[in-house]
């Protein structure tokens, strides 16, 4: 615990421009127009291929893999024997027995370990985000495209309609005279399409997306626009790998490097690792869990029946308290923890106390302001009793004692009030936007 608290790992970034504009107008326009989010820096491609390498993500996903064909995503959530989230990505399937696993190195780092020891007929190839990368550019770009007017942008850049591509399917495209890949879904609350292709097409790929967007109100979005995406859509980016306790976890514990382990911050506070793990229905992914095969973890979720007590919610922070806190700065005496705009995270595992009737209720993971909603927001487990939108709770914000982390300074801690909402926030994300057909999409758009 200690080595966590005090480690100088910062939170996860986004070696893009921070920002082309203001965030602020760059929040607005995944919600009114499109937003032009770069993604080919900060996330790490584990390209995984092979007659077993299906059988493999099998052996290790909670998800099921029945009728996952070439043109065709998924989010792979991975867990602990005990059952505990180790991470999560996005798993496309790119050809027969060709797969790229990708996202925050969490997950990635638990599959390359199963398939380095695992003696299966697989090969790999890692490609590391721009931060840690240590030669050339990254081997894909990734261009995400968000909003109401995506579908649009998307059609003028091939030249006409789209046939229907359901949510999280891939469609083949030809933009610029390269070869595209598209995949639709929604990172912004919002619809959208990610779009990739090799590093060496992306020049000639952004710039027909600039010139095709220009009257669309195309806005490109930096980094921390980008970094509080996750607030509107109800996805926690970081939660801390189920990975520091249980004698079956020695080896990968060993394998893994130290600089790995990230750093633990926030005002939650308990002497058991444990109790900062979480389970697939803390996080909202009981959806995804099926077992109807083998995987690690399986009998351990089989006897939590679907639950473990505690459910993901949005919590919308008092805006007088939020106020207070920022005024601390200009006040005698010492100040409460810096609140950083828009996103606050400062530590690689965000874990806040989220407190009701004097007693721990909760843990809040992810924090910051978006400007579309007017309102600071964290995602949060708690309780399930109380996971009722209008529920008040209190977020405890800053630590006590004060860590020695380089991004912490002398602070102290405070009570933020915050009621409880739904997750995603954005109607939208909860809508039908993943049922939605590329004609409702169109239509919905204006196009």
């Amino acid at each position: 615990m200690p080595l966590l608290r005090e480690s100088p790992a910062r939170p996860h970034t986004f070696p893009v421009t921070a920002e082309f504009t203001n965030w602020r107008s760059e929040q607005r326009a995944w919600r009114d127009t499109v937003a032009l989010l770069d993604q080919s820096h900060h996330m790490t491609d584990l390209f995984v291929q092979g007659p077993g390498a299906l059988a493999v993500l099998s052996r290790l996903g909670v998800n099921r893999f029945d009728g996952f064909v070439p043109g065709r995503a998924k989010q792979f959530v991975a867990v602990s024997e005990e059952g505990f989230l180790v991470g999560d990505a996005i798993l496309f399937h790119l050809d027969d027995g060709r797969f790229d696993l990708v996202g925050h190195p969490m997950v990635l780092d638990w599959v390359q370990f199963h398939l380095e020891t695992g003696g299966d007929e697989v090969r790999f190839e890692r490609d590391d985000n721009s931060a840690i990368r240590r030669h050339g550019p990254p081997a894909l770009y990734r261009y995400e495209l968000q909003g109401p007017a995506a579908l649009s942008l998307v059609e003028r850049l091939v030249g006409g309609a789209l046939g229907d591509v359901p949510f999280f399917h891939t469609a083949r495209l030809t933009v610029a005279g390269r070869p595209v890949s598209a995949l639709r879904h929604g990172m912004a609350g919002q619809p959208g399409f990610e779009l990739f292709g090799p590093w060496a097409d992306g020049e000639a790929v952004l710039e027909a997306i600039l010139e095709a967007g220009g009257d669309l109100g195309l806005v490109r979005a930096g980094a921390k626009a980008y970094s509080t995406a996750n607030l509107e859509s109800g996805w926690v980016p970081a939660p801390l790998p189920a990975i520091f306790t249980g004698a079956g976890l020695a080896s990968y514990r060993s394998w893994l490097p130290a600089a790995a382990a990230g750093s633990l911050g926030g005002s939650f506070g308990s002497a058991r690792i444990e109790d900062y793990y979480c389970s697939p229905y803390d996080l909202g992914y009981g959806r995804t869990v099926h077992l109807d095969h083998e995987f690690v973890g399986r009998d351990a979720l089989a006897a939590m029946g679907g639950s473990s007590g505690r459910r993901k919610v949005t919590l919308v922070w008092h805006p007088d308290d939020v106020t207070a806190v920022l005024g601390s700065l200009f006040e005698d005496g010492l100040p409460a923890k810096y609140l950083e705009l828009p996103k606050a995270r400062y530590a690689l595992y965000q874990a806040d106390e989220v407190r009701h009737g004097g007693r721990r209720v909760g843990m809040s993971m992810d924090c910051g302001y978006v400007a579309n909603e007017h309102a600071f927001l964290s995602l949060a487990t708690v309780d399930e009793d109380l996971a009722v939108p209008g529920t008040e709770v209190e977020v405890r914000w800053g630590e006590e004692p004060n860590s020695t982390k380089p991004q912490v300074e002398p602070h102290r801690q405070v009570a933020v009030r915050a009621t409880v909402a739904e997750a995603p926030y954005v109607a939208v994300a909860r809508g039908a936007y993943r049922t939605a057909t590329i004609a409702e999409l169109r239509r919905a758009g204006g196009s």
